[in-house]
């Protein structure tokens, strides 16, 4: 029988092996465990493995703002329930891959539930190719000086996808203090035409193999235009270019407009994410 414990710093090259396994899959997990190891002041949040009768790491499970399976097994996710349920839910989402997440859930779900929405199906897209199409050149990485212009942008885009405002309850300066981190780390991209963001995507995470796109946006007004391929194409360019050689996201499936964008940049499924938002 296998059991949870805290990770330690005696577990990070364990746990750096697990992540390497699939190092599209888990690029968001890799890159805060190469940053901040293990420890829970650094990391942002607690890591828990689930190790076998000899003391040898199986699973991996990151609890923060997001709870994030790695590498479970059907016995892990009951045990990883098991304990969750006993220190009660402090995520705002469950997201990873489909097949680990949806069990995670199922067996939360009695405790946990409702959750405000299930989002089973999200292609997880990758590329690590140059795009098929010509990139748009007015994308760029986006200035400091631009973080007025931009801040509005990223609420609107953040309140369609997740349908709630990330300004909600007070949390205006700390939203625009993670946006201006990312355009501080050269992580924050678009187009702007007069002050405007005519379109605009980050990096949300990244790792030396592999980066991950979100919030990808184009403003209302201009959409129909023909933007959103080739700036997706220069997003991916820039991003090969200056931050990893691999390239992903995950859309959610009934978007057939964003997928097909996708497509047409030439990224191609990995794998199915799924994300329980509470």
């Amino acid at each position: 029988m296998g059991r949870i414990r805290a990770l330690t710093s005696v577990d990070v090259s364990a746990a750096r092996e697990l992540l390497s396994r699939d190092p599209v899959s888990y690029c968001f997990v890799d890159s805060r465990v190469r940053s901040a190891g293990v420890d829970p002041w650094r990391l942002g949040g607690e890591m828990w493995g689930y190790v076998d009768d000899h003391d040898a790491l199986v699973s991996l499970l990151y609890i923060g703002a997001n709870l994030v399976p790695v590498a479970t097994t059907p016995a892990s996710r009951a045990a990883f329930a098991d304990r969750l349920r006993q220190t009660g839910r402090r995520s705002s989402s469950i997201v990873g891959v489909a097949e680990e997440v949806l069990d995670l859930w199922r067996i939360l779900e009695p405790s946990w539930g409702p959750c405000r929405e299930l989002r089973d199906r999200q292609p997880l897209l990758v590329m690590d190719t140059d795009p098929i199409v010509d990139a748009d050149p007015e994308v760029r990485f986006i200035g400091i000086d631009e973080l007025d212009a931009l801040v509005p942008a990223c609420i609107e885009m953040f309140t369609q996808e997740v349908g709630v405002s990330p300004v909600a309850g007070g949390g205006g300066m700390a939203y625009r203090s993670r946006i201006a981190e990312l355009v501080r780390s050269s992580r924050s991209l678009g187009r702007i035409e007069n002050g405007v963001v005519v379109f605009k995507a980050e990096i949300g995470t990244a790792t030396p193999l592999v980066c991950q796109v979100q919030g990808v946006w184009v403003d209302p007004g201009m959409r129909g235009r023909g933007i959103s391929v080739p700036a997706m194409a220069a997003t991916v360019r820039l991003a090969r270019m200056h931050i990893a050689p691999v390239v992903s996201l995950y859309v959610n499936d009934f978007n057939t407009v964003a997928r097909r964008t996708y497509e047409s940049c030439g990224f191609r499924q990995h794998e199915t994410f799924a994300t329980v938002l509470f």
